[in-house]
């Protein structure tokens, strides 16, 4: 199994840098293949030309890593500048080859994304499951691994439950991830997508789609929760207090206690009530 991660890419080559070490050969740019482990799957397209504009003014400054592979040689470090090396129609590339395993590769893909900030939440989150899976560490050992928190982790990964459609909003940076992981929170799953387009048309924050989410939770549970039936008694007397009050009337009655609660809809329509139960401004 590979060495931990925590400490970065010096801890799988102690002392020196990937892209620096070895010797540099040039191969020709189609025996190159991206890194079957890449997480990150969204490249800036303005930035790319922006790199091959300069690949094209002042060449490669760094050489990318690969391992061999077949007759190919697949990225291990270094994908931004592959790809500019293509946008500006350069034959060859120079390389450093390395002899790496699979769980290396991996490994070392997500680290070099991960110390530079280039995930989206959710290639992080994907990074991570990927990790769990093919490596069999708990959320805890790939803590340490990363040298990232477990909540970290486990935030992150959570959000993988959500729809595609959702997924790719987040992936687009229209929804941030805290407004991600409040859409987790409605108990219709099925109504996610829906809450989702609401949240992005009328530019809702997290704080307000965590309370829209607790609004539509409570509509569920009044759905799912049959009402207790009232007596005659409370019912009759409810009924009487509609008729009087011109307005809706609820009695909730707790064995020999209980409370009348009177519905108004604006400041005339208080002042309304208050009349009728002759309230006297002092």
């Amino acid at each position: 199994m590979a060495k931990g991660l925590g400490k970065g890419i010096g801890a799988l080559f102690p002392g020196e840098s990937l892209e620096q070490s070895g010797q540099v050969e040039e191969i020709q740019l189609d025996l190159i293949v991206a890194n079957p482990f890449q997480p990150r799957k969204i490249f800036d397209e303005d930035a790319l030309q922006e790199l091959a504009d300069s690949i094209n003014e002042h060449g490669i400054l760094q050489p990318i890593a690969v391992r061999k592979k077949g007759r190919k040689f697949e990225i291990v470090a270094g994908e931004r500048r592959y790809r500019a090396c293509l946008l500006a129609g350069l034959d060859v590339i120079p390389v450093i080859i390395k002899e790496l395993s699979d769980a290396q590769m991996m490994e070392l893909a997500i680290l070099e994304n991960l110390q530079r900030e280039d995930l989206t939440v959710i290639e992080e989150a994907e990074a991570y499951q990927s990790l769990m899976e093919n490596l069999h560490l708990t959320q805890e050992e790939l803590s340490k691994r990363l040298g990232k928190s477990r909540p970290h982790i486990a935030n992150h990964v959570r959000l993988l439950a959500l729809p595609e459609d959702v997924r790719k909003f987040m992936n687009d940076g229209t929804l941030s991830m805290g407004q991600g992981r409040a859409l987790l929170g409605l108990k219709n799953k099925r109504r996610i997508s829906e809450v989702a387009l609401k949240v992005m048309n009328q530019g809702l924050n997290v704080r307000q789609v965590e309370m829209l989410v607790q609004s539509l939770n409570e509509e569920v549970s009044r759905e799912t929760i049959p009402p207790k039936k009232k007596d005659i008694f409370v019912a009759a007397k409810e009924s009487q207090l509609r008729d009087y009050f011109g307005t809706n009337v609820q009695i909730r009655k707790n064995n020999n206690k209980g409370k009348i609660e009177i519905e108004f809809y604006s400041e005339d329509d208080l002042e309304r009530i208050l009349e009728i139960l002759n309230v006297q401004e002092e």
